[in-house]
């Protein structure tokens, strides 16, 4: 039987080849979370970097939040990488979950992106 990491990474391949069939060349708002923090950026597959990024870890959110491992810390990063992606230029993005189940932390952020202004 497969390890849980290896059930997690072939989920996040899985998830990462359905973007690219649908994704038209459109970044990638890639989503890590970790026991304590949260991690959203805004990645150029065709260049391989990264636009903009934003994490509980930033110091604009730092004395904001009580904790970096709740959806309240996930709504900030949400609004926080939609607010730097609209003054980049990005409007529109390919929502990459990776492995993780969209629920909880997730999608918090992901609904905060959407409330941001980010279109995916």
């Amino acid at each position: 039987m497969a390890s849980k990491h290896e059930l997690f990474s072939r989920r996040a391949r899985r998830t990462r080849y359905r973007l690219r069939e649908r994704g038209q060349g459109r970044p990638r708002l890639s989503v890590f979370r970790s026991s304590k923090h949260i991690y959203a950026q805004v990645i150029d597959d065709v260049a391989g970097r990264t636009l903009v990024a934003a994490s509980t870890l930033d110091r604009q959110l730092q004395g904001k939040l009580d904790k970096g491992s709740d959806r309240d810390a996930a709504k900030s990063v949400g609004r926080l990488v939609a607010e730097r992606a609209l003054a980049a230029g990005i409007a529109d993005v390919v929502f990459d979950r990776g492995g993780y189940r969209f629920h909880g932390r997730v999608r918090a952020l992901a609904e905060a992106a959407r409330e941001g202004g980010l279109k995916f």
